[in-house]
Parts: structure tokens; sequence; C-alpha cells
């Protein structure tokens, strides 16, 4: 019984997900080369109403896992369980209903939205595909949306280019609303906005999770955004999670290099602490998924590689901590090597 309260908590359950794109060659006849390793075995899971932070390089395959979740790719192997249904085995009708549930806010408002449309229609657009309503109520609930996220509902028949990047954001937000989904998938949803607005937008967002009971997978590079607005947080490189942990715990002893890394470059608004603060400087590239390094994929840029690290994939495995998790073969002296 108490294995049951305990699974009903958790909303979406990914399982070694993998997302592999082939290169081919030739123009008529082409042929397999070699696979893009974007994802290539994740697992985590989601408590209904908390945020997961997904952070990561550019190119560590964050974008990807969320396209994958809400099915824009289908994935190579393994699970994505939403409740106790699997998303990855879902096509057709069945697919499109489940899409009722898991929504997606990308990361550039001026390339999501479409400029031919009002802003009234592409908020409207997902109700009227879904037939929720009819069109008078339609309307009315877009109305209504436009004042939920701060916007003034006599907007509705203007235009995206009419607004500015933080106004097109909180469209997009009311167009993800629509149609009342249980699961949020954020992909960098401030990157693109102002340092003045993103406060407002990451505001909105977790009011909006109050008010609606609403789980995010929140994906950005950006760990200073990640500390305010995640309970856990996720950290990947080269197509893998790497760490994942308690947003406090993460910040407080870190268990990876790289995850102590990212941290030292997060700006500290104290002058005497940043001042003695050291910096760590990473080595090199990221290095290209379709040739991924053997051993730790990490080795070729971490300044505490060793020979075992060259030659042994770590295991990611539970480490000191509540719900603490780190590949890493030396995890125990990563926060104490200052």
């Amino acid at each position: 019984m108490v294995e049951t309260l305990v699974a009903s908590k958790t909303l979406i359950d990914v399982r070694d997900l993998k997302m592999h794109f082939p290169l081919t060659q030739g123009i008529i006849m082409q042929r397999v080369i070699g696979y893009v390793r974007a994802v290539d075995g994740v697992s985590f899971s989601i408590e209904r109403g908390q945020t997961l932070g997904l952070v990561g390089e550019s190119g560590s395959g964050k974008t990807t896992i969320g396209r994958t979740i809400v099915r824009l790719y289908k994935p190579t192997a393994g699970q994505i369980l939403f409740g106790d249904k699997d998303l990855a085995k879902m096509d057709g009708e069945e697919l499109r209903l489940a899409r009722q549930r898991v929504q997606m806010i990308f990361q550039d408002p001026y390339a999501s939205l479409n400029p031919r449309y009002t802003i009234g229609s592409l908020v409207a657009e997902p109700m009227h595909i879904y037939k929720v309503a009819s069109n008078a109520e339609i309307h009315e609930r877009t109305a209504e949306l436009l004042r939920v996220v701060g916007l003034r509902p006599e907007y509705i028949d203007r235009y995206p280019h009419e607004f500015s990047g933080g106004q097109r954001q909180r469209i997009a937000v009311a167009r993800a609303l629509s149609i009342n989904p249980e699961f949020i998938i954020a992909d960098e949803p401030v990157s693109a906005l102002d340092v003045s607005i993103r406060a407002q937008v990451l505001n909105l967002l977790q009011r909006l999770q109050q008010q609606f009971n609403l789980t995010y997978l929140f994906v950005s590079h950006d760990l200073s955004v990640v500390r305010h607005v995640a309970d856990r947080i996720a950290v990947m490189y080269l197509g893998k999670i790497v760490e994942l942990s308690d947003r406090d715990e993460l910040y407080a002893a870190p268990k990876h290099p790289y995850t102590k890394a990212l941290l030292s470059a997060v700006p500290i608004p104290d002058p005497q602490i940043e001042k003695k603060r050291k910096r760590i400087i990473l080595s090199g590239d990221l290095p290209s998924p379709i040739n991924i390094p053997s051993g730790c994929r990490f080795h070729t840029r971490c300044p505490m590689a060793q020979q075992i690290c060259r030659e042994v994939e770590p295991v990611y495995e539970k480490k000191e901590g509540r719900d603490h998790y780190a590949a890493c073969h030396f995890s125990e002296f990563v926060t104490q090597n200052e």
C-alpha cells in the first residue's frame, strides 16, 4: 500500500531514454554511416507539482530530451512513462490525445509564434484542435488566459510583431495553458529575453505552477536561473545525466567536477566573496556526440582525470546526501578539492 502511494506521486518517469540521429551518405541509395548520440541513456522522474531543472552546455542534449518527451522525435529506445502510459510507444490518435496533457514552451518567442495569426488565434488554436468548448466559450477562455499571464484582453486581435519579447513569451505560456495540461516542458523560456524581463517571466511561471498545480521540466544552461525555479536539478554532459540532486544540496556539495565547474561560473552578488572564489576554466570544447570518448565522457576536460577515467565508464549511483546521484570515480573528493 505504501509503495502504491509513493508511486502515485510520480507524474513522469523517464527510463534509459536514447535518441540517436542517423548519419547517412549518398543521394539515392542512402546508407547509415554513423549516429549522433544526442541522448544516450537518461533516466529521471518528476513528482506532481514539482520542477526538475535540466542544465548543461549547448550540445549536451537538454533540448532533445524535452522534444523527445513531447514526442516531436520518436525515441530510439527507452520508456517515457506518463502516469500509467508509455509515451514512447504511442502513435496516431492515442499520441494526439496524450499531448493534450503535455505541452511545451519553446526558447524563442519570435520563432514559435506564427506572424500571420493574431494572438487570439494562436492561443485558441489548441482548444479548437481538441474541441474542448464552443467557439464562444473558447473566445472567452482566450481572453481570460491573456489576463492570467498579465496581458490585456483587448490585445486579442493584435499580431505577434506588435509585442515585445517578454510579452510574446507570455503569449506562448498562455497557449501552452489553453488545454489544461498537467506537465509543461519549458525549453530555455527566458534565455532570449532581456535580463530585466527574465525575473517577471520566471515569477509568472512559478505563480501559474501554484495556481494550476503544474509540473515542469525546466531546461536551461543558466544555473543561477534554475536555482530559483527548480526543486531538483539534473546536470547533463554529452547526452548523459552526470549528477542529479536536490537543488540546495547540489549547490552546497556537488559530487561531479563538471557540476563544480558550472557552479564556479555563477556570479555571486557579493564582491568580497566573488574576489576570493576560485574560477574553474574547462579546457577544450565539448566532444562530438558522433565520436564519444571512451571511459568517462568528461575525462578529456576534467581537471581530476586519472587513468581509470579514460578506460572505465563510472557508474551513475547514489552518493552521500538525500537522493543525490552522480557518475564519477572520485566524487568524494570533488567538494574538498578546492
